[in-house]
């Protein structure tokens, strides 16, 4: 998710898009049952089998071979969160199995993911606006979450489902004008520059 590249050439091809695809994969499996439309044991089993393989397995590769190419930045939030995805299995299997997840642990490790994904926002502000966005979805997405659980209200569910869709959207548009823009030759996917400018003299690494 770096668009400045290091010095010394790169081990791997820009894993980012992959990264991205297992994501936007991963938000359409959780979308029928965050809408309410798909809440039996077997959707909540294949939706499991589908974050851990495309939201987990694609983001675990795309963030240690950001991590190869020297990519910090890129390869801490893929890596990090190919985890989240794979607890978002363990959850979906849990509770296919009639085993619900301890409600207080998991409103905190929110509450972390929230704290960590607010600063990753502010960061991938100075690479790109859409990026900037990306991460601003998410960061809604564990407000509405942390409200959701400390209040029991079940009206931020369509919020919760809806902020689902357009990060599976958003990460599509971003892989897409990666993959398609260099080899079309023109901008056929928009990607915004920075919303915010480094200090002077000051180099962003990845």
């Amino acid at each position: 998710m770096n668009p400045a590249q290091n010095a010394a050439s790169p081990l791997f091809a820009e894993p980012t898009p992959l990264g991205l695809i297992g994501l936007a994969v991963g938000c359409a499996a959780l979308t029928p049952i965050a809408l309410g439309a798909a809440l039996t044991p077997a959707a909540f089993k294949t939706a499991a089998v589908v974050c851990l393989l495309f939201g987990g397995g694609c983001q675990f590769l795309a963030g240690v071979m950001s991590l190869a190419n020297r990519n910090l930045y890129g390869g801490t939030l893929f890596t990090a969160f190919a985890f989240n995805w794979v607890m978002n299995w363990w959850v979906l299997s849990s509770v296919a199995g009639g085993v619900m997840p301890d409600h207080a642990v998991m409103l905190a490790a929110d509450a972390c993911f929230l704290l960590i994904f607010l600063a990753m926002t502010y960061g991938f502000g100075f690479f790109s606006g859409l990026l900037f966005v990306f991460l601003l979805d998410i960061d809604l997405m564990y407000v509405c979450k942390l409200v959701a659980g400390l209040t029991g209200t079940a009206a931020l569910g369509l919020p919760i489902a809806l902020l689902t869709i357009l990060l599976g959207l958003l990460a599509l548009w971003i892989a897409f004008a990666m993959l398609l823009n260099p080899v079309a030759g023109r901008n056929l996917f928009w990607l915004p520059g920075p919303v915010f400018r480094a200090a002077p003299g000051k180099e962003i690494a990845g």
